[in-house]
């Protein structure tokens, strides 16, 4: 009895020191998606969730089951503050809150939060084609931690024509969950590291002749995912 007590108390300790605990969320396929349309909702990468469920190819059917979103439940210990809690998982603040209805940054040992995994991808890549009209500025590149409003437009490395080799060298059809914009770079630095609004984390690794002043082109890789995007207005925070 004695031994089995040391037992159970130190899978207690240890359960209670590792902080987190791993669970998975089941989503439907609806009409029209795609893995890289359900990837960006929740967060996470096209392999992720190929992995995850079992996957060969990119194939998906109304009403199919998928394993999205492990998440961890990470225990609050004394000292712990939104932001460093945020900082160590790579995620924002602003998710952090509203995952866990959170109302305020005040937050107390043994609270439970939820954190969903996010696989960002942000290797070296750039955008090898281009496809928006602009007029000429001259203006200075923008500041770390500036955030610009730009205009957006899509394009894909699967469409006929397309070569799928960034300037910088990288295959975006052996890797289609790589974040890429192309950038006028009188504007946003080539090789900055941003955050685009409705997109995530990316790097400015090409320029095109179309893409002037306040306007980016995103990498999907889907063409159709690509067409859907459309163009529109978002905001960029350069991060570096």
């Amino acid at each position: 009895m004695k031994k089995y007590f040391y037992y159970l108390l130190a899978s207690l300790i240890i359960w209670s020191t590792a902080g987190v605990s791993a669970y998975a969320e089941e989503v439907t396929v609806n009409k029209g998606d795609t893995l890289w349309s359900i990837a960006q909702k929740h967060e996470v990468s096209v392999q992720d969730i190929k992995n995850w469920n079992g996957l060969s190819g990119d194939l998906i059917h109304p009403n199919d089951k998928l394993d999205v979103l492990p998440e961890e439940i990470y225990i609050v210990e004394s000292g712990d503050t939104l932001w460093n809690i945020a900082k160590t998982y790579n995620i924002s603040v602003h998710n952090l809150k509203k995952w866990n209805q959170l109302k305020s940054d005040f937050i107390k040992p043994g609270l439970e939060l939820i954190i969903y995994k996010n696989e960002s991808v942000k290797k070296e890549a750039s955008n090898p084609k281009t496809v928006v009209k602009a007029a000429n500025t001259n203006e200075p590149a923008a500041k770390k931690g500036k955030v610009l409003t730009v205009t957006a437009t899509a394009y894909t490395a699967s469409c006929e024509g397309c070569i799928g080799i960034t300037k910088t060298g990288v295959n975006l059809i052996d890797n289609p969950d790589e974040k890429v914009i192309a950038v006028d770079p009188d504007v946003i630095p080539l090789g900055s590291k941003v955050f685009v609004e409705g997109y995530g984390y990316a790097t400015a690794e090409d320029i095109g002749g179309g893409i002037n002043g306040h306007e980016i082109d995103v990498f999907i890789p889907g063409e159709q995912d690509a067409l859907q995007w459309g163009r529109k207005d978002v905001k960029v925070t350069i991060l570096n």
